[in-house]
């Protein structure tokens, strides 16, 4: 992923501010076995200190892969929008003149994986991801040998994913003039089309902390 120095996270507590509001689904990046191409499994997954944790069926075709090769990426994009090119058109300059762009903000984690095939290892890490996604409880426990889910255990492998590495992109054109950026804005929410609003709350949001771009 290419990241310009106008589109970085301007620390890490902007992406874990971001990934916090939700963006808690992606997708696992696994190198192929020879001769195939990668495999790419959309996901939940749970944060856990310096680690990712997620589970999936034992069926799930990506195990060998993993086994052989367990450098990974889970990516997590949102917030994203086509920008025309008549909006990016430089003072002065004909609509028509302009290139037209994407907004996004994305999160990539590079990980290594640990596979957990324990019953007990996989009912704790689906218990940490009970806590997370379902608080107020409502829910039988995950426990190993009683039902409901004793007997699921064995249907599924876990992951944890220890992260080496972060990377962090808001891309919302922050190296241009700050009448731009809150004219894109402006117009983002009155197209409101898709995740529009949430795009140009990210912008307005950047524009808000960075102010014109300084190179």
């Amino acid at each position: 992923m290419l990241i310009h120095p106008w589109d970085a996270a301007l620390d890490d507590a902007e992406w874990q501010a971001w990934l916090a509001e939700g963006h808690d689904f992606g997708q696992l990046c696994v190198n192929g076995l020879p001769g195939q191409p990668p495999f790419v499994v959309p996901t939940h997954f749970v944060r856990d200190g310096d680690a990712l944790l997620v589970h999936l069926a034992r069926a799930n075709p990506v195990w060998a892969a993993l086994e052989r090769d367990p450098n990974v990426v889970v990516t997590v994009v949102g917030d994203y929008a086509f920008v025309p090119g008549t909006w990016r058109a430089a003072a002065g300059s004909p609509p028509q003149e302009g290139v037209p762009t994407s907004y996004y903000a994305a999160v990539q984690f590079i990980c290594r994986a640990d596979i957990v095939d324990d019953a007990e290892g996989k009912a704790e890490l689906l218990r940490r991801q009970m806590d997370y996604f379902q608080p107020d409880g409502n829910s039988a426990d995950v426990v190993v040998g009683q039902p409901p889910y004793g007997r699921m255990l064995s249907g599924i492998r876990g992951l944890r994913l220890q992260v080496t590495q972060v990377r962090a992109k808001f891309k919302y054109d922050d190296h241009k003039p700050v009448a731009h950026r809150t004219m894109a804005a402006d117009r983002l929410v009155a197209r409101g089309r898709g995740l529009d609003a949430a795009a140009a709350r990210q912008q307005r949001r950047r524009l808000d902390r960075i102010g014109p771009w300084k190179s």
